[in-house]
């Protein structure tokens, strides 16, 4: 009954609602100087509001209601109601009792006389029950009134049963909203707060009690929490990850408040809960930019981003909108993520004012010409060439397209920025260029290779166009890392959406390892690293110690409330089953083929030098590559890959699906 009268109350339109609180103020008014006669006179004297003093009646509420509409009363929201309602409240309150004590001094006529404590009795009970009042509809509107109201006797005002009960982790001012937000929207049943200051260690705070750590088993036995909501989105990622390692063993399902920077932008509610970020499980707080060499090759600039719909792609343009550059051209072959990226960067450049020019250009890498009349047609200085098949099974089931795409696609992309005088062009390389098993990355590391012949030549002959010489004004540069948390083809959302479905959850090897990034960390250190390069740098970042995809899976599932189903805990909730090694996968991956490494003016950026072939005989090598493809000569392409990338070892026989259809058809 009480939640459909809030419901209803809540949907009035604005205008019923401030007639309906003139209504209760004038009530409230009366009261209070009635109140205030009895406090004076006490019940002795016979008091007629409609008799000797109908004039004082009719003329406080004529004084008061001005006051309050004056100084904004009724257009504070009840539910948020806040410090500031409370203090306009105190002021029109305290406004109109001075105004009708002016009244009282001037109408002193008998037998109207009116005692001078009057006017005092009547503020401080206007003031009692006008803001009173307010706060109560406040605390109901908010879901507040439940915890109060359990407390009291005879009274049943308990939330329906059947909502989850939730404790939140950290009582600070996020962890007040998210309850407050939780106990009004009815979702959740907030039932106590976890918090390791011990100056609120033990007490209550919005009616919930307050739990050490050390005492969260405790806490589950006494309020039958089934969930715990992370409020702590100004912790370092080191913290948080020793939180995590901490509330493994409890059988809690763990959530979390979004990010600060989330919050303070606006893009998000502190009620919007997610699943726990993966980059707090690897406990790496991210090194702040250096803007200097974040703006380098950006700030007021025209820059190109090619591939820039996908995960990587898309996250540099975000960083590079932010940067200020004159134009941003978004070069992508998927409408749809083009489409996705340009609407994205829209709303941001309306929301935030930005000046910058944004360009979506539908077009493939393998368009050399097409890539060379954008180049030209808007002068682009700096290019970020992101656009990659990196999915490592399927470039292994489709050569002919990884090869393509892959390298053709850097060739031609880096032909046209000769062409069209570029100044910066960098390439999004991967850890699986090194020492590779697949032909993912062996097409990268001859990506790598390609940059680095052409980067050492003055005026390199174009491939495709003999007789014709460039001279070559363009910076080539590359950037090595592994895998980003959250990336399309990541384990990570597999991994939730198995657990999700009740698993089980599919890793290949008890082994395998990785390393991770987030994406924001990444596309930032890729700007900084493009900014350092001379022609033919091969940057590598420092991505943190390698993680076992094991331990991820298993903390993925412990965080999720649940258990790993194994032979020591055959009624676990989740199982885990290892599929086997897929094509051309590996177990451990490296960011550095040989061991002459440098450091750069960035703690996490690394210079790498590395072997490479003259542009004259890596020249005959693309062709002859590309002569093989065309006649899906896989074979032959598998032997100049050996031949070309130093330590490629192809792990198994060639499955490609053209190849072995043909092979079976003979």
């Amino acid at each position: 009954m009480t939640d459909k009268l809030r419901k209803a109350l809540v949907k009035l339109p604005r205008r019923y609602k401030r007639l309906l609180q003139v209504m209760v103020d004038i009530g409230l008014v009366w009261l209070a100087l009635w109140l205030a006669f009895v406090v004076r006179l006490g019940f002795d004297k016979r008091i007629e509001p409609w008799g000797d003093h109908l004039w004082l009646f009719a003329a406080a509420p004529l004084i008061a209601i001005p006051c309050f509409i004056r100084l904004g009363m009724y257009r504070a929201v009840m539910r948020y109601f806040g410090n500031d309602a409370l203090f306009a409240i105190f002021k029109a309150v305290s406004l109109s009792a001075l105004t009708l004590a002016l009244a009282v001094y001037w109408y002193r006529e008998p037998p109207a006389l009116v005692p001078r404590s009057l006017v005092f009795n009547y503020w401080w009970l206007s003031l009692f029950m006008i803001g009173g009042l307010r706060l109560l509809m406040r605390q109901y509107f908010m879901g507040d009134w439940y915890v109060a109201a359990r407390r009291m006797p005879f009274i049943n005002a308990l939330p329906p049963q059947s909502l989850v009960k939730v404790a939140v982790y950290g009582a600070g001012a996020a962890g007040n909203q998210l309850v407050a937000a939780l106990r009004m929207g009815r979702s959740m049943q907030p039932v106590a707060f976890v918090d390791d200051d011990d100056n609120i260690a033990t007490r209550i705070i919005a009616g919930l009690q307050v739990y050490k750590p050390k005492h969260i088993q405790q806490m589950i036995e006494e309020t039958g929490a089934q969930e715990i909501l992370l409020a702590v989105p100004s912790l370092s990622r080191a913290r948080r990850r020793e939180i995590l390692e901490d509330l493994e063993r409890y059988p809690l399902h763990v959530r979390s408040v979004p990010g600060f920077m989330d919050l303070a932008s606006g893009r998000v509610k502190v009620d919007d809960l997610q699943e726990v970020d993966i980059a707090d499980l690897l406990g790496r707080d991210p090194v702040p930019p250096n803007q200097t060499l974040l703006e380098r090759c950006v700030r007021g600039q025209v820059v190109m981003v090619t591939g820039a719909g996908g995960s990587i792609g898309s996250e540099l343009c975000r960083q590079i909108i932010a940067t200020g550059p004159k134009v941003l051209v978004l070069f992508e072959h998927s409408e749809y993520n083009l489409y996705s990226i340009h609407t994205e960067l829209e709303q941001r450049i309306q929301r935030e004012f930005l000046s910058q020019q944004l360009v979506p250009i539908l077009g493939s890498v393998r368009n050399s010409g097409r890539l060379l009349d954008v180049m030209r047609t808007w002068s682009v200085d700096t290019v970020y060439h992101a656009a990659a098949y990196k999915h490592v099974p399927m470039v292994e089931h489709n050569i002919a397209e990884g090869v393509l795409n892959n390298v053709m696609g850097t060739l031609y992309a880096a032909q046209a920025a000769i062409q069209a005088g570029v100044e910066h062009f960098v390439l999004i390389s991967t850890d699986k260029a090194v020492r590779p098993t697949n032909v993912m990355g062996s097409s990268k590391r001859l990506a790598e290779m390609i940059l680095q012949a052409l980067s050492r030549e003055t005026a390199p002959m174009l491939f495709g166009e003999d007789g014709v010489h460039r001279v070559n004004k363009t910076r080539f540069n590359m950037v090595r890392f592994g895998n980003v948390l959250g990336s399309s083809g990541s384990v990570i959302p597999r991994f939730h959406d198995q657990i999700r479905r009740g698993g089980p959850v599919t890793v290949t090897h008890p082994n395998i390892t990785r390393y991770f990034m987030t994406i924001p960390e990444a596309a930032q250190l890729v700007i900084q690293a493009g900014a350092m390069g001379q022609g033919g740098d091969v940057f590598v970042l420092d991505m943190g110690a390698p993680v076992k995809i094991l331990d991820l899976a298993e903390k993925m599932i412990h965080l999720s409330g649940l258990s790993v189903r194994s032979e020591r805990n055959p009624h676990g909730d989740i199982a885990i089953e290892f599929t086997g090694l897929r094509p051309g996968e590996k177990l451990y991956e490296e960011l550095l083929i040989g061991d002459n490494v440098s450091e750069t003016e960035h703690p996490m950026i690394m210079r790498a030098d590395e072997e490479m072939l003259p542009w004259d005989i890596y020249k005959g090598v693309l062709k002859e590559l590309l002569i093989s493809v065309e006649c899906d000569d896989y074979d032959r392409v598998r032997q100049l890959l050996r031949e070309t990338v130093n330590g490629y070892v192809p792990d198994g026989e060639i499955v490609d699906h053209i190849y072995i259809q043909r092979r079976t058809d003979a």
